[in-house]
């Protein structure tokens, strides 16, 4: 029996090295495929800091004041950013470099992604291990190393947030369980550290520090309270809320806002509740009746105050005290009627069903059951696993965003159901063995049958946790002498059923593989930087007009300092839409008017009315911010669909949202369409950005695909063919046209025409 055992411990790490060797290996795509490169827009920032601390220092970090960005403003470093990802990437540099391992940056930010992958799935194996059991912890890790709605931010270049955030929310969630099954103020301890960690790496620390006392309450009412719970929650709240606190980008937001109050009100139920059961076990009823009339009383007077004035305090904020994004999951029309800005990104918006199906597969169906099979064996961290799934299912219907947190949720839930499958279905294929007492107890009674157990308590003890997981239940229930007999008695499933069900689990498991590996190769290692087409013959056609542009503005634009009222700038600010911003500031080392951050709405919405405006006007806003060069991305000549025409509406509501002259309809046909056809509207064809997008376009469009002036995106000709420019000067489009680079003229260009009628008024006055 020792043997088995440690080859079941040998077995059991072998295979979480396994998992964890294909958590970090299947996201290595976008490597093999294209090249070790950062992806997308925000990890550039991220890219861009980390490169900074390597350098300087972290002390130096936190003191950095960026002046390449938001002119004339500037952005302090340190009191607006999470710096969990940054921290982890530069420590990790440091390391290796501490024992003489040559490694760029670049690749450290690269890789972190996919490492701590790896490191979801042990922290996904604990949390499982903990609610249910050995074996479904396995799957739950093997779930979470491939669900492609993870892989999504993780792969090898996403060097984001969610890249180490994700493992650092389950690992809070695994802490906490740990803590609520043992009362181990150790356990405690880093349970505390680990939500630090949290909150210094993702925004989404809100969902913990709401999660969790949302279960604190259901022990409470569910009669679960116990010392243990006590011990996980209360320093969490306290200590956790300190550590919050000494965030500069949280501050004392912590104990400001409406987000955290929940935990509070938690935590003072928690002590009445232990407080009651204190004393009604030294009282006697009558007493206790007595003095629960008279506290009660005074709690309920006390308790009226407290709250009139929390909601007197909350009720001085428009938001109720709660953040933008906050309101936004809350009532998921509100950002689009309040703050456009929120709602004008893409992930913000409600996923459809088929993104279930896409990025879960076969979760989706697993997930339902694992619900149903925790309520089956409730225990206290069963019920943890349901709120979080429940929880976790309404917030990624609000975000598409979030679907990443109901990632791990699902992934937990589905190998709970698939685990106690397994367990029905293999022990049914189990012969029947038994033991000398299960012989003895058979021939007393007489039937043959194990005593002492019905049917139905064996089943039950046969899925039941490891009593880690369980500590609360003082008396171990019966348990069959032998498991393989206990199997056969307790299911009896046809042999016949057992065999089909267990090959229909195989190809279930073996499509999720497969559909795993399609979505991570095919669908979430392209980088948004660098682009491929495929060819007839089985190539790829490589689009690389954004590194092009933004070495041309690097290589070709003046370096020299210009004075501004309140720095001295090192370099000439770049105007853009506020998606390239991190982009411009780390690949062309240039200054940005706005950038990805958006904590000015004002300044985004000024460029907003530039492009908006007619180009005199823009013109005038642009020289009025000292603005030397303007880009905007465009896709109709080559069928890029993510351009700034298709973002244009945006660029109108936000910047109407400031400047009531910018309006939405202007821009709209009068049947509500948008359009930039000879249908679209003369604002709309005189705006600065329909300019620039099509500007030499008809003659472009005539060489290349022999159509003239037909945007492949939109799939019809533009309204207006001949377009010229008086303001701004062409002086960079990239290979496939998808970026497009002006200069903003210190004078404009003569209007011939206009100077013609001057003379014929003058002409004619005179005669």
């Amino acid at each position: 029996m020792r043997l088995y055992a440690k080859l079941a411990e040998a077995s059991k790490y072998l295979a979480l090295t396994g998992i964890c060797v294909l958590a970090f290996s299947i996201r290595l795509f976008s490597i093999i495929k294209y090249e070790s490169v950062i992806h997308e827009f925000d990890p550039y920032f991220n890219y861009r800091v980390t490169q900074f601390l390597t350098k300087e220092g972290f002390y130096e970090m936190w003191n950095w004041f960026d002046d390449r960005t938001w002119y004339p403003l500037g952005r302090v470093i340190g009191g607006t950013v999470y710096p969990g990802l940054i921290f982890t990437a530069g420590s990790i540099y440091r390391i290796l470099h501490f024992f003489h391992i040559p490694i760029h940056v670049q690749e450290v930010c690269v890789l972190t992604a996919p490492l701590f992958s790896a490191f979801c799935a042990l922290a996904c194996y604990g949390l499982v291990s903990q609610a249910r059991s050995h074996g479904a912890g396995l799957l739950a890790a093997f779930f979470v190393a491939v669900v492609p709605s993870y892989i999504s931010r993780s792969v090898a270049g996403s060097f984001d947030n969610e890249g180490v955030a994700i493992f650092a929310l389950v690992n809070v969630f695994y802490w906490f369980l740990k803590t609520v099954n043992t009362g181990s103020l150790a356990d405690a301890v880093v349970l505390v550290a680990s939500y630090g960690y949290m909150v210094m790496s993702w925004g989404g620390y809100s969902f913990i520090i709401n999660l969790l006392p949302l279960y604190c309450l259901a022990c409470i009412f569910f009669g679960r309270l116990n010392g243990r719970l006590y011990v996980a929650f209360a320093p969490l709240v306290a200590l956790g809320t300190a550590i919050s606190c000494s965030i500069p980008v949280v501050g004392f937001n912590a104990v400001l806002m409406s987000e955290h109050f929940g935990a509070f009100f938690a935590f003072v139920v928690l002590h009445l509740a232990l407080l009651v059961s204190y004393v009604r076990r030294m009282l006697s009823t009558k007493h206790f009746l007595i003095l629960t009339s008279m506290v009660l009383t005074a709690a309920l007077a006390v308790g009226a105050v407290v709250a009139s004035m929390v909601v007197a305090y909350v009720a001085k904020s428009p938001t109720l005290g709660w953040t933008g994004r906050s309101m936004t999951l809350l009532d998921p029309t509100y950002a689009s009627r309040f703050v456009p800005i929120i709602a004008s990104v893409s992930e913000h918006q409600p996923p459809q069903w088929t993104s279930y199906i896409m990025d879960l597969h076969v979760l989706v169906m697993l997930a339902p059951a694992g619900i149903l099979a925790c309520f089956h064996r409730l225990t206290d961290a069963s019920l943890f696993l349901v709120l979080y799934g429940l929880t976790a299912v309404y917030f990624s219907g609000v975000m598409i965003r979030l679907m990443l947190v109901l990632a791990p949720a699902v992934c937990c839930l589905s190998a709970v159901a698939l685990s106690d499958l397994m367990y029905v279905l293999c022990g049914s294929l189990r012969p029947p063995t038994f033991s000398r007492a299960d012989k003895e107890a058979s021939t007393a009674d007489g039937d043959g049958a194990v005593s002492g157990s019905s049917p139905s308590k064996e089943a039950a003890a046969a899925v039941a946790p490891t009593e880690e997981s369980t500590p609360s239940k003082k008396k171990s229930r019966p348990r069959p002498s032998s498991s393989i007999g206990s199997g056969a008695k307790l299911y009896a499933l046809p042999a016949v059923v057992c065999v089909a069900l267990l090959s229909m689990v195989l190809v279930l498991l073996g499509m999720y593989v497969v559909h795993c590996i399609h979505a991570s190769a095919d669908m979430y290692s392209s980088p948004s930087i660098v682009l491929q087409s495929p060819r007839p013959n089985g190539g790829f056609y490589v689009f690389d007009d954004f590194r092009e542009a933004y070495a041309w503005l690097r290589h070709n634009t003046h370096p020299d300092a210009k004075a501004s009222p309140i720095l001295r700038y090192p370099s000439s600010p770049v105007a853009s839409w506020w998606d390239y911003g991190y982009q411009t500031t780390a690949m062309a080392n240039r200054t940005v008017i706005v950038d990805n951050n958006t904590w000015n709405t004002s300044h985004i919405a000024t460029v907003g009315r530039a492009m908006s405006s007619s180009e005199a006007k823009a013109w005038s806003i642009y020289r009025s911010l000292d603005v030397d060069y303007v880009f905007v991305v465009f896709g109709g000549l080559v069928g890029y669909p993510s351009d700034d025409i298709n973002k244009f509406l945006w660029m109108v509501r936000i910047g109407g949202g400031v400047y009531p002259e910018i309006k939405e309809p202007d821009y709209l046909t009068p049947e509500g369409d948008y359009r930039v056809d000879a249908r679209g509207t003369k604002t709309m064809l005189n705006s600065l950005m329909y300019k620039l997008s099509y500007y030499n376009f008809a003659d472009e469009s005539q060489l290349s695909t022999g159509q003239r002036g037909v945007d492949r995106v939109r799939g019809y000709p533009i309204g207006r063919l001949n377009v010229k420019l008086n303001y701004f000067e062409e002086v960079f489009t990239s290979q496939h046209w998808m970026m497009r680079i002006y200069r903003v003229r210190d004078r404009p260009l003569r209007d011939p025409t206009s100077r013609v009628s001057k003379k014929g008024k003058t002409a004619s006055r005179q005669g």
